[in-house]
């Protein structure tokens, strides 16, 4: 989907083509309109996804844990997209730093489990889907190599015994989804919530340390902020497995419209191959 597609879909749900700005391309596409931000899903499949989102955000707000909050009840499908309306956010006052998403992760990982069902964390759960949508786009041997990948993480993942009590996880958890408004840090993007091993959460930033750049004194932060370094526990290396095979097959969806994105999917990929656990990735 690209933004011409996504802008279609935001028309067709009512919202003009003038006074809207795209904020980010990716899964969903997201856009201002006024007050309110709207999501366009990337495809029908992303339905189920979207309504759990909205359930998440109310559980959120009644627990008073500070996160986004939606401004309609239900995702509607629009002409094969589902569609999402929030309440705009403040501008920010500053950037969002890791302590700041460590101390919002507390207050998740504290809360039971709710009324409502919550999926397991299928991190892996979406590979195939983004290999089939790069198509031709990416070498077929590379993409086989991620499906050994996948299938082979996939069963070490489900043998991990948690250092933490499993329960709901934020699912993406880095300070790009974290908001600091006058009020105060909020979690936004709630779409990959999970009841699941709390280390999901904590893995993500140390893979940012050793992938994306992170300064290990923001790392630092984070890990005293939380209270533990996930680094400690034995069945780091799989969980970071998994998701730097996830990471790598969800930029090659973008392959076919974006050079870039074809780019760096083989730059990661050949650091997977090669077994290098330091190359340096660049966020997409």
């Amino acid at each position: 989907m690209d933004e011409a597609r996504a802008r279609d879909v935001l028309a067709g749900a009512g919202f003009g083509r003038g006074g809207t700005e795209l904020l980010a391309l990716g899964e969903n596409a997201v856009f201002t309109a006024g007050d309110l931000v709207v999501k366009v899903g990337r495809d029908a499949e992303l339905l189920d996804r979207a309504r759990r989102e909205l359930a998440v955000a109310l559980w959120l707000a009644s627990a008073g844990v500070p996160a986004v909050r939606a401004a309609a009840p239900e995702a509607r499908l629009v002409t094969g997209h589902p569609v999402t309306v929030w309440h705009r956010l403040p501008d920010a006052v500053r950037p969002a730093e890791p302590r700041d998403l460590a101390e919002l992760l507390q207050r998740v990982h504290a809360l039971p489990a709710p009324a409502f069902g919550l999926p397991r964390r299928e991190l892996l759960g979406g590979v195939e889907r983004w290999l089939r949508l790069a198509g031709e786009a990416i070498d077929p041997a590379d993409a086989a190599y991620l499906r050994v990948r996948r299938d082979g993480f996939t069963t070490a993942a489900a043998a991990l015994t948690p250092q933490l009590p499993p329960g709901p996880i934020h699912g993406d958890a880095l300070p790009r989804n974290v908001h600091v408004g006058p009020d105060g840090p909020v979690l936004v993007d709630l779409e990959t919530f999970s009841a699941d091993l709390r280390e999901h959460d904590l893995v993500v930033m140390a893979l940012s340390r050793d992938r994306y750049g992170l300064p290990a004194e923001a790392y630092d932060s984070f890990t005293t902020a939380y209270g533990w370094d996930v680094r400690e526990w034995d069945g780091c290396a799989v969980l970071r497995g998994a998701r730097e095979t996830a990471s790598c097959a969800w930029v090659a969806q973008h392959a076919p419209s974006n050079p870039k994105a074809q780019e760096e999917f083989q730059r990661r990929v050949a650091s997977l191959r090669e077994g290098d656990t330091t190359m340096r990735w660049y966020p997409f």
